[in-house]
């Protein structure tokens, strides 16, 4: 896929994923789903094992999978189903970021570990290039890796907004102090 049309297609993830992203930034957002969503509907545990086909005993024990997120997809949807519902889901950035936004905090990351992978002298013939890759790809989960760190080590909110750009702009200003 070109950049341009990853762009595009990021927008558009983006726009339909915005109450996704909203719910991502929950802590426990899908926590008891199952339990909780056929407790307001007030359906006992007999009707939706009878529409299943399976025991009470088996009912208990996908809530309890779906509360350990340990339950399959397949599962979560035959139980929706046998109340009327249906699985929708998402995959989002942490954060509550776009992905839009994620892709360009992962262009300036790579773009940031290949400059200081050229400035250790990783220019040059084919292993050079090999190890630049490697390094940058090792600084980039560094960064990753910081990011969940410094994120529960600072003020609320704004730790958790920190990007990997700004990460990576951090841990620069510690290697040079």
């Amino acid at each position: 896929m070109r950049e341009a049309e990853r762009k595009a297609v990021r927008r558009e993830l983006d726009e339909e994923m915005r109450p996704f992203r909203r719910a991502g930034m929950e802590r426990n957002p899908t926590n008891e789903l199952l339990r909780t969503v056929r407790q307001v509907l007030a359906m006992p545990l007999d009707e939706i094992a009878g529409k299943m086909g399976v025991s009470r005993s088996v009912l208990l024990g996908l809530e309890v999978s779906e509360r350990r997120k340990t339950i399959s997809m397949r599962s979560l949807a035959r139980m929706a189903r046998a109340m009327s519902c249906k699985v929708v889901y998402g995959v989002v950035p942490e954060g509550g970021l776009t992905l839009e936004e994620l892709a360009e905090e992962r262009q300036l990351a790579l773009e940031k570990a290949k400059k200081a992978s050229q400035r250790k002298g990783g220019a040059g013939g084919a292993s050079g290039v090999s190890g630049a890759s490697q390094e940058a790809g090792q600084q980039v989960g560094e960064l990753a890796s910081a990011s969940q760190t410094f994120a529960g080590s600072r003020v609320g909110a704004n730790a958790e907004g920190a990007g990997l750009a700004e990460l990576a702009e951090m841990l620069g200003k510690q290697e040079r102090g």
